[in-house]
């Protein structure tokens, strides 16, 4: 058996018709799991089944299609949730709609990353010139996501602009007898 490499511990490696290298293995749920994508070498294939064995010693495995629900559904089902007064509920359907929906609504919650983010909040800046309509809705998806990593369905909440949320609107006047 000389020439005949050590046998793999944890998940495979197979070499492709293409030279690329393919790696999968057995996840805790019992479940085959293939690398999202191809590795160009089979280090890399090594290395990235090397994190996915370390994930699951260390019991921070999460299942890579616990995330794929659909962005639009979760939201409307997290405000539902709520049992929000009518007018709260009315401040989030119709954020959700004018300016949320639009940008994520085909997304599902594990494909929501921070340039994403960062992206369609300074689009929403410049489009409406409403800092403070936007900070609102910032809060709103954050808290969203926030629930989302609660219910485990996401490992972190890609909604992490320093002070996006806040609100600095103008001092209102002050009203006077004349």
């Amino acid at each position: 058996m000389a020439g005949k490499g050590k046998k793999r511990r944890f998940g495979r490696i197979r070499k492709l018709a293409s030279g690329r290298y393919q790696a999968r293995y057995l996840g805790p749920d019992g479940i085959d799991r293939p690398a999202p994508h191809t590795f160009a070498t089979k280090g890399d294939a090594d290395d990235w089944l090397a994190e996915r064995q370390s994930e699951v010693r260390r019991g921070d495995w999460v299942d890579p299609d616990v995330g794929a629900v659909n962005f639009e559904e979760y939201a409307l089902r997290w405000i539902k949730d709520r049992r929000l007064s009518p007018t709260t509920e009315e401040l989030y359907r119709r954020n959700l709609r004018l300016h949320i929906l639009p940008a994520f609504e085909n997304l599902d919650l594990d494909e929501i990353t921070p340039p994403i983010v960062r992206a369609w909040r300074t689009e929403r800046l410049d489009t409406t010139g409403a800092d403070s309509t936007v900070a609102k809705c910032y809060r709103l998806l954050k808290a969203i996501l926030e629930t989302a990593v609660d219910d485990e369905l996401i490992r972190r909440n890609p909604w992490r602009i320093k002070g996006a949320g806040q609100e600095n609107p103008d001092e209102r006047p002050t009203a006077t007898v004349a």
